[in-house]
């Protein structure tokens, strides 16, 4: 194909990457924020709440490194294609059960699992895929756009979630859902995965190897990627001491605070509109240089905010300070989320075989939500025993500690040799 005319479909791929995105996010969290209501007015009971949360964290963890072996061996195409058209029909079975038998916990938890597993096979296929959709020189703003995409959903569907939940049935919910999912399949069906994919040469004869020994070659990959595993031990270790920002958060706003539920609303809106400004951000401007070391200064930034939650525990505050205070941090937060995640998404795309993504990425979402149901459940004993602001301090202070160690300055010379030269000095103050 003429490099023009890829470079051509590329941005047709860019813009309908984000509007599949948009639409199958907003879908889904629509569908979540209502299913979330209807479980706490159905039980009353916070168990109910959390054993739903499980349902949607464990297949994911369980199921992830699989999916990535499956990924990297058939077409991601027709594995994204298929995941959302079986998330299309999965919100059909429930509806029609709805209507037969009544919505139930237990078909809710069924929904919510397979709602999982096609996620997981959906999210990590098209992960893996960006280069194969994209040129290299708009990875980031690729990676932006997707953020740009998921925070608009995450802006606009509570919003409207609110506004219906109560004024229509759950069944139109489903069919909310449905109906975006049935879009971004049709979206996806007209997308080249592999416009600029590398593809590897097959030898005749060639054994194919099982699922587990693909899983085990995507694992001894890995150990040669001394990068990836800096990344994974920084991402598994920061997400578990988060959740003391996870579960202190709302506890403390709501209990402690007494914040009211429209403030409480306003501060999560607010952490959104920081992801998508900061998104728009990196979609306009040059290629981060030093990924990792912009991620570093953004996870001592996300410690600093930690820390900063436990300040209105500590100096008593009026309402409406401690509104506008939480107001601002969630805003700040937001913005440091993007600084972390988007140039190590493009440092990953970059630096990974094509024919090892499907596995690496799984590989690392497994390693990154490891033991985040053990750090919720630690956490939220320890909330019930100790002061809040005592607890995120210590939580923060344990974060920052753990990032400077293991992004020490000797690591990030590894991973960018370009810092021991004095030449770059300038560049990496202003973190380009």
């Amino acid at each position: 194909m003429d490099d023009q005319l890829k470079i051509k479909k590329a941005t047709y791929h860019l813009y309908t990457f984000m509007m599949s995105k948009l639409i199958s996010t907003f879908g889904a969290q629509v569908y979540t924020f209502a299913i979330s209501f209807y479980i706490l007015q159905l039980t009353g009971s916070a168990t109910s709440f959390a054993m739903n949360l499980i349902c949607s964290i464990l297949p994911r963890t369980l199921m992830a490194p699989f999916a990535g072996a499956i990924i990297d061996r058939y077409s991601k195409k027709a594995i994204v294609i298929l995941a959302q058209i079986a998330t299309t029909l999965t919100i059909a079975g429930l509806l029609v059960y709805t209507f037969t038998s009544g919505l139930s916990l237990a078909a809710i938890y069924v929904t919510t699992s397979i709602l999982s597993l096609t996620s997981t096979f959906s999210g990590i296929a098209f992960t893996s895929s960006i280069t194969g959709l994209i040129d290299k020189d708009r990875i980031q703003k690729a990676m932006s756009l997707n953020q740009m995409s998921i925070s608009f959903a995450a802006i606009g569907s509570p919003a409207i979630g609110g506004l219906l939940y109560g004024a229509v049935s759950m069944p139109v919910f489903l069919v909310i859902y449905m109906t975006a999912s049935s879009f971004a399949v049709l979206l996806e069906s007209t997308m080249n995965f592999k416009l600029f994919a590398k593809q590897k040469e097959v030898v005749e004869g060639e054994r194919k190897e099982t699922i587990m020994e693909s899983i085990k070659l995507g694992i001894s990959y890995l150990r040669l990627q001394p990068i990836i595993l800096i990344m994974l031990w920084i991402g598994l270790m920061v997400n578990f001491l988060f959740g003391a920002f996870e579960v202190g958060y709302s506890y403390i706003l709501i209990e402690k605070l007494k914040m009211q539920s429209q403030h409480f609303g306003f501060t999560q809106g607010a952490f959104s509109v920081g992801m998508l400004l900061m998104s728009i951000y990196f979609s306009v401007r040059k290629e981060v240089k030093f990924p990792l070391l912009v991620s570093k200064r953004g996870i001592i930034g996300i410690g600093i905010i930690m820390a900063a939650v436990a300040i209105p525990l500590i100096n008593s505050m009026s309402y409406n300070l401690v509104f506008v205070f939480y107001l601002v941090l969630m805003f700040c937060f937001g913005a440091m989320i993007i600084v972390i995640n988007t140039p190590l998404q493009v440092m990953l795309q970059k630096s990974i075989d094509d024919e090892y993504k499907g596995r690496v990425f799984s590989i690392i979402e497994t390693m990154s939500m490891a033991l985040i149901p053990l750090g919720m459940v630690l956490y939220g004993i320890l909330y019930d025993i100790f002061p809040g602001q005592w607890i995120l301090l210590f939580s923060a202070g344990l974060l920052i500690s753990v990032v400077l160690v293991l992004a020490r300055p000797a690591v990030l010379r590894k991973v960018h040799p370009e810092l021991a030269k004095g030449t770059v000095r300038e560049e990496v103050r202003v973190g380009v």
